[in-house]
């Protein structure tokens, strides 16, 4: 038509008004245990100085997840351990532990495979640190790269806790499905391989109770 303003136009302009408006309401949302965006290129998009989920927040609900997640009976003796810590700590909830230990699992192994010291410093005990550094270090020295991926995680449950003072301790059984695969300088595989394969962790948490740092700190690992 000519003379006149096209028609079109005007409707494309407000389509795309409308889809950025849509896309903005959605990005904009944070939910459950949803990570920030990325600060920088290669680093974990984590924070866990002040992300909540690494601290094994139970007062967040579950994301969303095919996690089988195993609680032990009240009348056990580890849910009557659970139960002393609760009376210590009445935010303490062992179904919002495990999905607080799911996500910090996931971060802490992602972390070791790209040689993220930060991330780890804030999540593991002094001691324990010490060995995964080492590991990094030593692995840097060699000119090796590692690769994990976590494919998918079947269950995770609580095998042990226990209060001792001030100090609560919760251990947790992870089976995942991983990648882990180790190359050299070169490229060449030097352990590890392709192929998925289940794995089945053992990890130890532990905080002390009324401590103003609220992050359960990882104080072993083992594999059941």
């Amino acid at each position: 038509m000519q003379g006149g303003f096209p028609i079109d136009l005007i409707l494309f302009a407000m389509v795309a008004a409308f889809l950025v408006l849509r896309l903005r309401s959605v990005l904009g949302r944070r939910q459950g245990f949803e990570r920030p965006p990325q600060a920088e290129p290669g680093k974990p998009a984590y924070d866990p100085r002040g992300a909540r989920p690494a601290e094994l927040d139970t007062n967040l609900p579950a994301p969303p997840s095919n996690t089988r997640r195993l609680v032990p009976d009240p009348s056990t003796t580890v849910g009557q351990a659970l139960a002393r810590i609760r009376a210590a700590d009445p935010s303490f909830d062992p179904n919002g532990f495990l999905s607080g230990a799911e996500g910090a699992f996931r971060m802490i192994v992602t972390a070791f495979a790209a040689g993220d010291r930060e991330t780890l410093r804030n999540l593991l005990s002094p001691d324990t640190y010490a060995g995964f550094e080492s590991a990094i270090a030593a692995r840097e020295a060699a000119g090796d790269t590692q690769r994990t991926e976590i494919r998918g995680m079947h269950e995770v449950a609580i095998d042990n806790a226990d209060l001792r003072g001030n100090a609560a301790s919760v251990t947790v059984r992870f089976i995942s499905d991983q990648v882990n695969l180790t190359t050299g300088r070169d490229g060449s595989i030097a352990s590890g391989a392709e192929a998925v394969v289940e794995l089945n962790d053992v990890w130890t948490f532990q905080r002390e109770i009324g401590s103003t740092d609220p992050t359960w700190k990882l104080v072993a690992t083992g594999a059941a």
